[in-house]
This record gives C-alpha cells, structure tokens and sequence, in this order.
C-alpha cells in the first residue's frame, strides 16, 4: 500500500512558488527542484541544457557552448521567463530575457523551475515562468573540494572550493576555469560560414557568507563573477568572437520578531555585458533590486507584504554602424500574499501593483487552490495575470519605437498529481494568452529602414504535460511527455523554433557499486521561421553516464552524449555537437 508523503519536516523546502520558504509538498504550482548531484551528473554543459531536460522546458542555441541560446518554457518566448541568482535578478535590457550563456553551472547548487505566470509575486518577466539559480551555502565543518575533467573536443575543467560553518558563521568559496577548442558553429554553404572550430573559455568565481547576529537576526552576502569568450560565425574571412561578462551580488538582512513573523530586506544588483571582436559591437545592462518582504503567520494562515524598487539602465557604445545610446527607467511595486490551509483544501492569492516610470500603473493577480481528496491525491487549478515592459534597446535604440506598451498575459491551468513514498505523477494543462506582443515588423517609426519593433503580435500558448517518477525493481524511473500549441494568434502559424511535441526519459541504478544511468529527449519538428516555411526536423538523443566512489571522498564520473552521433539543428545552418563524452574526477573531504 502507497504510504502517505512524510512530514514536511523532511521534505524539500522551496522558495519560488511564494518567495518565502514553503515544503514542496504544498507548493500548488507546477514546480521542478534540481539538486546539486543532477547539476553534477549534467557534465560541462549549459544551464539551458539541463533545463531542457525538464518538462515542459525546450532551448535553441546557434552553435556551441557560449554562443546565442533561448530557453522556452511552455512555448513562450526566452524574454517570458524571470531569471534569479541567489534572489537577484538577471536580464538584458538589450536582447530580453536572461544571457543563459553568461550563467556558469559549475557555480550553481541548486535550481528551482516555476512553470506559469508569477507576475503577481515578481513583477514584470514572468509571463510563462521563473526560473531562480542559487549558489552553494557552507554548512557543517570546514569542506573543502575539486574537480577536474577531460572530454572531447579537448575540453578541460577544473574547479577547487571550499564551504562550511563556525557557530554563527557560514561560508563558500568556489574558483573553476574551463575551456574547449568546440566545433564549427555553422554548416557549410551557410551565409557567414567560416570553417574553423568554434571554442569557448569561461574563468568563474562565487562567493558566500552569512552571519548570525543572534537568535532572531541575520545577515547574508553573496557574489558571483564570470567571464566567458567564444568563437561564432558572423563572417566567413574574419575569427569572430563573442565577450561576456556577468556580475551578480546581493547584501540581505533578515530579522524573526516572533515565531510567527519574519522580515527580509535585500539589496542586488546585476551587470552584464556583451561584446563582439573584430567587428565591434558592445551592449551593457545594469539592474538593480531593493526588496523588503515581510511574513506573517496567523495560525494555518501565511499573510506577506512586498514593497520592491527596480532599476534597468542600458548604454550602447558607438559602432561603426550606430552612434552610442542608452536609457533607463524604474519600477516601483507594492504586493500582497496569502497561502491557507483548510481541511484538505489550500489557497493561495497574491495582488501586486506596479507603477512602471515609462508607462505608469500595471496590477497583476494570481490565484490558486488545491484539494487533497485522497491521502496520495490532489487536484488542483490556478489563474494569473502577467506583463512584461518592452526592453530600453525595443524602446530606444535605432530600431527602437518609444510608443511600445507592455505585453500582457492571462493564463489559466488545471492539475492533478499523486505523491507518495514510492514515486509521483502528474498531468497539467493549461492555456497562456498573451496580447500587445513585441515583435519585429516592417521600416516604419524608428530611424532604421531595415525594420522596427512593434505591438502587433497575440500568441496562445497552451498544452498538456505529463511527468512521473518511480522505482521498480531498483531501477529509478523518470519521464515526461508535453504536447504544445504554441501559436501566434495573428497568423495561426507555430512560433519559431517551438516543438509541439517533447519528451524526456531517464533510468538510474546501482550495478556492481556503480550508479549507471540513462537519458533520452526528444523533440518534435519544429520551424525556423515565422512564416512556417523553413523547417527543422525532429530528434532523439540518448546520454549515458556512470559514477563509483574510488576511495573516501573521492569519486569517478563518465558520461556519454548524444550516443547515437544523431545530427540535428537547434537552430537552421547551426552545427550541434555529435557523439561526445568526458571523465570527471571529484574530491570532497
């Protein structure tokens, strides 16, 4: 017989539903936990590689590692998802959306995936989901660590750190360098190919403390600092290279005036820069959070109070084909939050209100319930509003149109999941419009006679996901299947780069003291460009990996990718890694 879940004093503890803790049991939106071994058993890849083996998450990347890459959640556009490293948020005001590429896995511990609209809890971005990195906090005696690996495309890692805690002091420190000579980023005969090998190299740094005060009081900094260079194709005479630069830190208080009420005030700020080499072009944004977030328990009652400034700037230096310009603008925000428990049933609520200095008031509110009409069973359903500001380079560069408004979404979603000790299941459907969309039209208003940015786009966004995980037999299964109607309204055609078929699988196990496992993901075919015309066909890829400890605190990792040597487009004219492995070697003490 199924045994109930345990209690939440055992049970994972999540921050994003709500953005204060909560145990994931009670979580009522559609959330995916991944922990620092998954990150591990991932190898030297991206974030976005990991995420896309998520549901309902799918990426495009023109080339390699290091270069231009999208992450879709449900179907939306990468400027949709709200992006947050250690509760900071990350975004370009330039392209929209965060720079995945700028964000160092090797540096990250744990991540949490919200799918569905949470503008109401974080403001403008999150139209189809959030996406919150956090780095690695030290806890028990000193421990120190490193890592080194090896693989293909002569790729080389290596990472030392240290982590742990002192009576009322907490630390970590992490320094890795990485890099790999890649693979050509563009097929032959493509506009701008140039046949040479496409690496990368990133160096990283992360850094986190934390002090308590006393009982009731504490406080909170982290960093972290990345720079990452990588080759492209952008002209077939010239080696092209792309720059990037990701800073990110926060100093926080938190102050327990009781068992019941708890108060945090934060303060971060992100800088991130992009640039290209021969051909000059530079692009650098600066974002900056006040955050001051209070909870109040009132017996199964949680009340949170928000108030939170924002601040975006944006500077361009001149080019050879553009003068220098910028911009900046404000965000100022108050929200309230309400989760209850009642009986078998959960509510959750929240309103917020943003007064946006560009184009002045936005409200935006969720609500969500659930009932647990059986001891492993839930059903539940949910509905929110969304929005997102038009970037400063939409608003005001040569391409920009200062009349833009902001998109503007309204999802509904209906669940069912089963929990227990043994495993867990779940189906989700839901249904995303978003109106006012930005999309890049005709020459009209802005200065540029190539084209300018415009509000005449409506997507529908909905689908159905299916997720599971059981153990049978001591073999743990895993796996997903997503059906996506992503579509523009407009034209009733599929949204580019979108699939409207995914799907995951894994199985893990122990053999002989080894863990072994498998992954396959599969896509659907999907269209380049917005017209449908173009293209790129479905795929299959199937990873392999194993791990053994060699002796105490030292361990042994392989990993195989793409075993099938399938060759497949994320992106069309863009090359895509074959068959590839590494060796990792991991020592903790």
């Amino acid at each position: 017989m199924a045994q109930s879940a345990p209690p939440a004093a055992l049970q994972k503890v999540v921050i994003t539903a709500s953005r204060t803790p909560q145990p994931l049991s009670t979580v009522l939106a559609d959330l995916t936990v991944i922990d620092r071994d998954e990150i591990a058993r991932a190898g030297v890849t991206g974030v976005a590689d990991l995420l896309a083996r998520q549901p309902g998450v799918e990426f495009a990347r023109n080339g390699g590692p290091g270069t231009s890459t999208s992450v879709f959640i449900r179907g939306s556009e990468t400027r949709h998802t709200a992006v947050y490293i250690d509760g900071v948020r990350v975004d370009s005001q330039s392209t929209g959306g965060a720079v995945w590429e700028q964000i160092p896995l090797d540096q990250i511990d744990r991540i949490e995936i919200l799918r569905g609209p949470a503008a109401a809890i974080y403001g403008s971005d999150a139209v189809a989901g959030v996406v919150q990195l956090f780095t690695k906090r030290g806890q028990g005696p000193a421990r120190p660590t490193a890592s080194l690996t090896v693989g293909s495309y002569h790729t080389a890692q290596g990472q030392v750190g240290v982590s742990g805690s002192d009576d009322a002091l907490n630390y970590s420190l992490s320094a890795a360098h990485g890099r790999s000579d890649g693979f050509d980023a563009k097929k032959p005969g493509a506009s701008g190919h140039n046949p040479d090998k496409d690496g990368w190299e990133r160096s990283s740094v992360q850094g986190r403390v934390g002090y308590q005060i006393n009982a009731d009081h504490r406080v909170d900094a982290s960093l972290l600092a990345s720079n990452l260079k990588s080759g492209y194709d952008g002209s077939a005479t010239t080696d092209d290279e792309n720059r990037h630069t990701l800073r990110s830190g926060n100093l926080a208080w938190q102050g327990r005036w009781n068992a019941d009420a708890t108060t945090r005030l934060q303060v971060g700020q992100t800088k991130s820069t992009y640039e290209t080499q021969p051909s000059f072009y530079r692009t650098e944004t600066t974002l900056s959070d006040y955050t001051l977030l209070h909870e109040q328990k009132v017996g199964t009652n949680v009340l949170t109070g928000t108030l939170e400034r924002r601040e975006d700037k944006l500077f361009n230096p001149a080019t050879a084909f553009g003068a220098a310009f910028g911009g900046k603008r404000h965000q100022d925000a108050i929200g309230l939050g309400w989760r209850g428990d009642f009986g078998g049933h959960g509510l959750q609520a929240h309103v917020r209100r943003d007064n946006v200095s560009e184009f002045g008031g936005k409200s935006t509110g969720s609500l969500a319930w659930g009932w647990k009409f059986l001891p492993d069973w839930r059903v539940s359903a949910a509905a929110a509003t969304s929005f997102r500001v038009p970037t400063l380079f939409q608003r005001f560069s040569e391409y920009g149109v200062p009349s833009l408004v902001p998109e503007s979404g309204r999802n509904v979603e209906l669940g069912l999941r089963w929990a227990a000790a043994g495993g867990e299941a779940s189906v989700t459907a839901w249904r995303n419009k978003v109106s006012n969309l930005i999309v890049f039209g005709a020459p009209g208003p802005c200065v540029n006679s190539f084209g300018c940015y415009e509000n005449v786009g409506r997507a529908e966004l909905q689908g159905v996901t299916l997720a599971g995980r059981t153990t049978l037999a001591g073999v743990t299964l895993r796996g997903s299947l997503d059906w996506h109607d992503p579509r523009n309204a407009i034209t009733d055609k599929v949204m580019q780069r979108r699939a409207k078929r995914l799907a995951t699988f894994g199985a893990e196990t122990v053999l002989a003291g080894w863990t072994v496992g498998t992954e396959v993901q599969a896509a659907g075919q999907r269209y380049e460009n917005a017209s449908n015309t173009q293209v790129l066909g479905g795929y299959g890829l199937v990873n392999l990996y194993a791990s053994t400890q060699l002796t105490k605190g030292l361990s042994l990792e392989a990993r195989i990718d793409n075993l099938g040597d399938k060759t497949y487009e994320l992106a069309r004219n863009y090359a895509t890694a074959g068959r590839n492995g590494q060796v990792s070697l991991r020592w903790s003490l």
